[in-house]
This record gives structure tokens, C-alpha cells and sequence, in this order.
């Protein structure tokens, strides 16, 4: 091999994204902008390297993150596709990122059991052995179902989950990580159960990485669900290997920075591994905000071992949602988002960040948040304001509204009904519960009737997106495949970090480089491709 001529800025952003390929760098006589470039070897052919030389070792997407969460998932690349409830982690996007080699998780919440018995079906058949996941979402207004969705995933073999939305353990999320707990023919204990456990709360997340509660593994014996074998046992392996670190995203969450985040759960996953001394490492991943190259590239940096994204994969075809929806979101800026009442946990306060732009929702959900906390009854409502709620949000008298709510919790949960028979306020709380929680269905659904009522969940990562893709074939929704958005961003991290390799060796070069303009599926996937010649460096 030959030193090759001097290179500009232009021929050095190709090199940089040459990421299959290592390169030397040689200063070219102290003329800026201006190196001399060797490609394919650490020794330059057989030459020596000059003193002064920057060196940037290959650097393809698989070696981003942590190589064991890749490894024992069964996944080419350190990639999630987080759940996004009823049904827009759709089963399409899930089989999607697992032919992709990355993680998708099935957007149970909030559909009936049956639906997602439906979808358990579909991708075992689809995917068979391939890694793919269910969502458990924390459901403390309704445990009965969370119950039975356990229940469902026990009996039908589901083996990896993302607990979302836990504020504490649940005797459900505990059995199902420690159901057929064992150990093996070299005495190994196995745990057929995985989970991925997605907070932002550091207390949440010690709970996570440590072994299951004691006196929730006596009700499970008690229960007969496991052996006081199987609950010693227990004690010796933590609730989830991994937890997804959730910063500023889209529904559930506490908007925190995850600059200051992923650093603080890394620090607790440090001081609980060397307290408990598992014999699995645990591992910290980073969710929330993540929508670009730049974005996956920093979360890589601070030590994720892998990355989570969610408004993102809601803009692309594969998603449940409604062409109307991805019209709205493909619009959106980063500031075009705002907390508003959770469906799920109205009662408690619990809040979801939603799209704001091109929707009421949250401003009419607001409303309703406000007249629950100064009102004891719907008969204490106003007239005036009463009339304009059956007017604007309900479109029928409350009466309607609450027949209407009784058919839907005599086949869901009885239990809320006989409450709501003696409290007057939980019979409000359902009441504004059936507008909070028909507002995603009109969104999924595309209803243009009800078009500026579209629940749309939704972070500030949109905008980031919506910036990152402008003037590229990307930023039109009919062109945003999940595949492509994914491979894109992770092709695009690797090459950034290989260009802050050569900033830390003191190279400078335009801010503008490298060139990270989206690129077809197709073109990503030749640079992606592995070849025998592929540099071990």
C-alpha cells in the first residue's frame, strides 16, 4: 500500500465514513485543511507510522454499546424500538427491527388481552426464534389487568418484556421474572424470564437491580406460584439486567435532562453490582430524546449500552398510527410539545407529554384535570362550564358519556364501576377517563372528525428528527421506513465518533464535517455490509 496524494476536507469526510475501514492521518507540511490519508492498516503496509500521525480504528454499529447486551439478546446492534401503547409499536414495526438484527418491543398497553394474544401469535409465527418483546405497563388503577397480562405471557412462552411506567414492584412483574427460575446441569442458575425495565427514577431503578422483594416472593410461595427453592433462588439475581435510562420522551415521563440522568443510573448500576456481585453485569441503556445521529452518538459516549427510541419510530409506516398522525408529527419542532393527563392514572396526577401543534388535546385535557381537582361530582360542575364541555369535548350530554362509560367497565373492570357507586368523584374521574382515553383511538384511527382532539404522545426528539431530515428524501412521512431511520442513526453515531477520535488527537477540521445527511436503505446497507477483509482494528 501507498501513502496516497494529499486530501482536503471533502475526500477526509469519505474517509471518516469509510467505517468498515481504519485510517492514519499525516499532517501534509503544516498546510491546514490539508493531510496526507492511508486506509486498511494499523502499520500503513509495512511502514512505519510518523510521529505526529492521528490513528482512527474501524468502527461499524455493532461495536457502539455494550457488546454483551447484543450477545445474549441475539441482536447485531445495541438498538431498541421501545413499546408505544395500544398497538402503535405495532407488530409490523416489531418484525422490522428484529429482521433489521435490532429489538422491538409489541405496544401492548392498553389493549385488551385478547388483542395482544393476537399479536403473540403473529410473531411467533413471523419471527419464530428471533428476538423480538412485549410491553408490561404498570397499571395501578387497574392491578387485575396487569395481572392478566402476565398471566397471558407466562402461558404463551414470552420471554422478554419492557416494564414501563412502574412507580414500585408489583407482585405481577415479580412473578413473571422469576417464573421457571432454575438452575442447570453445571448448577448455574437460569432465569428463562428477561426484563427490560424503562424509568427515569433513581429509586425505581435501584428496585430494578436489585433481587425481587422478600415479601413478595413469600406471597408467591404462599400462592403456590413458586417453590421456596425457586424463591432462594430469586434472591440471588436482580429484577432486570438491563434499565433503560428515560430521559425528556414521549407519554410517561419526568422530562428529565439525560445529560444528568444517564450518568446518575450508571453511578447506581456501579454501586449495586459491587454490592450484590451478581454473576450477570448490569447494564445501563439510554431512552428518551434519542432521534439522531448526534443524539445516539452522545448517549454512547456517556457509557449506554444501548438506545432506546420512540417518537421517531410513530412517524414511520410501520407504526400503528394513522397517516394523519405522521402528517402531524413529520411538522413538528422541538417546542411543540406539553405535558398533559394521563388516561391511566388521571386520579393520581400522573402526567404523559404529548404533540401540542395541530391538537387541543392537551389544553382540553388540561381543562378536565382542572375542574377534578375543584369539583366533588359532575353535578357540581357549572351549567356554563358543564355545556361547554357536551359541547366541544364530550359532543353528548354527560349522561350519555356515562352509560357509555358502564358497557365499556362491565367487560373491562366491574370493580371501578361499584366504586364509582359510591364515590362521586371516581364516577368523574371515568367519565373525563372515556375523552383521555378515546383520544389516542381517534388519533390511531386517522378520525378526521375529531382531528384536533388527536391524543399524539410525543418528546421533543421529534423536532430534533424533523430538523436533522429537512431538505432529505426523509422528510417526507410516506418515505420514513423504521429500518431506514434506524440504520441511519447508527450509521451516523459511528461516524461522528470516529470524527471526535480525530478531534481528541488534536486534527482540526470544519464543524461541518462529517456530512450526515440521510441516505437510502440501500446505500446503508453496502457500508454496513461485513466483508472478510474487515479490519479487526
Amino acid at each position: 500500500m501507498r501513502w496516497p496524494d494529499e486530501i482536503g476536507e471533502s475526500e477526509l469526510d469519505l474517509a471518516l465514513q469509510s467505517i468498515q475501514q481504519p485510517l492514519i492521518l499525516l499532517p501534509a507540511g503544516g498546510n491546514p485543511g490539508r493531510w496526507k490519508l492511508l486506509h486498511g492498516s494499523s502499520n500503513g503496509g509495512g511502514h512505519a507510522i510518523p510521529r505526529g500521525a492521528a490513528f482512527v480504528p474501524a468502527l461499524p454499529p455493532e461495536r457502539l454499546g455494550d457488546g454483551s447486551f447484543c450477545r445474549e439478546l441475539g441482536l447485531r446492534y445495541p438498538y431498541v424500538a421501545g413499546a408505544m401503547a395500544n398497538g402503535i409499536g405495532s407488530t409490523t414495526l416489531v418484525e422490522a427491527m428484529s429482521r433489521g438484527g435490532m429489538l422491538g418491543f409489541f405496544g401492548s398497553a392498553g389493549l385488551p388481552v385478547q388483542e395482544v394474544e393476537r399479536a403473540i401469535d403473529r410473531l411467533s409465527g413471523t419471527l419464530g426464534p428471533a428476538p423480538f418483546g412485549f410491553n408490561l405497563i404498570h397499571s395501578p388503577s387497574e392491578p387485575h389487568l396487569e395481572a392478566a397480562v402476565v398471566d397471558l405471557y407466562l402461558r404463551r412462552g414470552v420471554r422478554l418484556v419492557e416494564a414501563s411506567a412502574y412507580m414500585d414492584l408489583t407482585l405481577p412483574v415479580v412473578r413473571y421474572r422469576v417464573h421457571g427460575i432454575g438452575r442447570d446441569a453445571a448448577g448455574r442458575l437460569v432465569t428463562p424470564n428477561r426484563i427490560i425495565a424503562k424509568t427515569s427514577r433513581v429509586e425505581v431503578a435501584r428496585k430494578f437491580f436489585s433481587p425481587p422483594p422478600e415479601l413478595l416472593l413469600r406471597q408467591l410461595v404462599e400462592r403456590r406460584e413458586i417453590s421456596r427453592d425457586q424463591a432462594i433462588m430469586a434472591g440471588q439475581i436482580p429484577m432486570a439486567q438491563d434499565i433503560a435510562a428515560e430521559a425528556d420522551s414521549a407519554g410517561h415521563t419526568d422530562n428529565q435532562p439525560a445529560l444528568a440522568l444517564l450518568p446518575t443510573m450508571v453511578a447506581l448500576r456501579n454501586r449495586i453490582q459491587q454490592h450484590f456481585t451478581y454473576d450477570v453485569v448490569l447494564r445501563v441503556g439510554a431512552a428518551g430524546g434519542i432521534s439522531t445521529p448526534a443524539s445516539a452518538a452522545a448517549a454512547f459516549s456517556l457509557g449506554a449500552a444501548f438506545i432506546v427510541t420512540g417518537s421517531v419510530n410513530q412517524a414511520c409506516l410501520e407504526s400503528g398510527s394513522s397517516d394523519a398522525v405522521r402528517e402531524m408529527l413529520a411538522k413538528a419542532e422541538q417546542a411543540d410539545v406539553m405535558m398533559a393527563p394521563a388516561a391511566d392514572m388521571f386520579e393520581m396526577g400522573v402526567k404523559v407529554q404529548v404533540l401540542k401543534r395541530g391538537t387541543m388535546f392537551g389544553m382540553r385535557a388540561a381543562k378536565l384535570w382542572e375542574i377534578y381537582r375543584s369539583q366533588n361530582s359532575l353535578d357540581d360542575i357549572p351549567a356554563a362550564e358543564r355545556a361547554r364541555l357536551e359541547k366541544t369535548l364530550f359532543r353528548q350530554p354527560l349522561e350519555e358519556v356515562w352509560k357509555k362509560t358502564v358497557d365499556f367497565f362491565s367487560q373491562r373492570d366491574p370493580s371501578q364501576l361499584e366504586r364509582a357507586g359510591v364515590d362521586a368523584r371516581h364516577k368523574m374521574a371515568l367519565v373525563f377517563r372515556w375523552y383521555l382515553g378515546l383520544a389516542s383511538h381517534w388519533a390511531n384511527t386517522g378520525d378526521p372528525d375529531r382531528h384536533l382532539d388527536y391524543q399524539i404522545w410525543c418528546g421533543p426528539a421529534m423536532g430534533a428528527f424533523n430538523e436533522w431530515v429537512k431538505g432529505s428524501f426523509l422528510q417526507e412521512p410516506k418515505n420514513r421506513q423504521v429500518l431506514t431511520v434506524a440504520l441511519n442513526i447508527l450509521y451516523g453515531a459511528a461516524v461522528m465518533q470516529r470524527a471526535q477520535m480525530l478531534r481528541c488527537q488534536g486534527v482540526e477540521f470544519a464543524p461541518m464535517i462529517p456530512n450526515l445527511s440521510p441516505r437510502p436503505l440501500s446505500e446503508l446497507q453496502k457500508r454496513l455490509q461485513r466483508t472478510t477483509a474487515e479490519s479487526v482494528l
